[in-house]
């Protein structure tokens, strides 16, 4: 069947969050070790430690793992929008979250320094938002497909946040007919009834769809299921298994140009 549409994943697919995310814990933990006798990296593991540990004991967490917000995610979101009542916990959460991850990270190293931890905690946010990375091919891939293809963005997370990320690299929302947030419409991928209302938007059946992701466990698996073909961007060189696998595999963006061209 004919392709009419290319969905695409946000972070790490169009997004270099990953190094975004690694950047803002470098420059944090390099300030950290100006006033404290610690090892950056070794308070950088403390802190992802700590902090995944802390979210995961929340009663959101849940629903955070439904909708697709990961622990550090959480380190910098305000979740000011979303209308489920869970927004509206994390949103007070979310300040204490931020001083307790650094605050233990740094305890957990031997060094019991609160007021340290709070302002690292701000630090944080404010090193991310200075890194709206994007793939070197993002924009050409796009450039690409728009006007052969419907283009539309599926990303999971707080719509607060999805949005920012969007605003930090305002070039990339233009290029999408549609932009879909899992905590904006309810649940997030790998359930199939985002995926369907994702074809009811661009008005297509599943075979005449593409989903473009780097996670297996939503992007891969959730097209699947509703009978979508994909292509898993495996940045890493991860082995897919035997239980979600991908139509087509790909190690970097650029590499899916030739897979759409064919999959007429």
């Amino acid at each position: 069947m004919t392709l009419k549409a290319v969905l695409f994943d946000l972070d790490d697919t169009l997004l270099w969050d990953d190094r975004s995310v690694q950047e803002a814990f470098e420059a944090t933990c390099a300030e950290a070790a100006k006033h404290v006798a610690v090892n950056p990296a070794e308070l950088e593991a403390s802190v992802r430690k700590e902090a995944r540990s802390l979210y995961e004991s929340f009663e959101t967490f849940a629903f955070t793992k439904m909708i697709g917000i990961n622990p550090f995610e959480g380190l910098w979101a305000n979740f000011t929008q979303g209308e489920n009542e869970n927004f509206r916990k994390l949103e007070k959460l979310a300040p204490g979250y931020r001083t307790e991850s650094w605050t233990r990270g740094l305890a957990a190293l031997g060094i019991e320094e609160r007021e340290l931890g709070y302002k690292l905690g701000e630090l944080f946010p404010a090193e991310r938002r200075r890194r709206p990375y994007v793939y070197e091919e993002t924009f050409r891939v796009l450039d690409a497909l728009k006007g052969s293809y419907q283009l539309l963005l599926l990303t999971n997370g707080s719509p607060d946040l999805q949005k920012e990320k969007l605003a930090g690299v305002p070039n990339i929302a233009p290029y999408f007919d549609h932009i879909v947030i899992s905590g904006e419409f309810g649940v997030g991928k790998p359930a199939t009834t985002i995926f369907n209302h994702a074809l009811g938007l661009l008005g297509i059946e599943a075979e005449e769809g593409i989903m473009i992701g780097d996670k297996l466990t939503t992007d891969i698996l959730g097209s699947s299921s509703v009978g979508m073909r994909n292509i898993w961007i495996n940045h890493h060189g991860l082995q897919s298994g035997d239980e979600i696998v991908p139509v087509y595999e790909v190690s970097r963006l650029q590499d899916i140009l030739p897979i759409i061209a064919n999959g007429q």
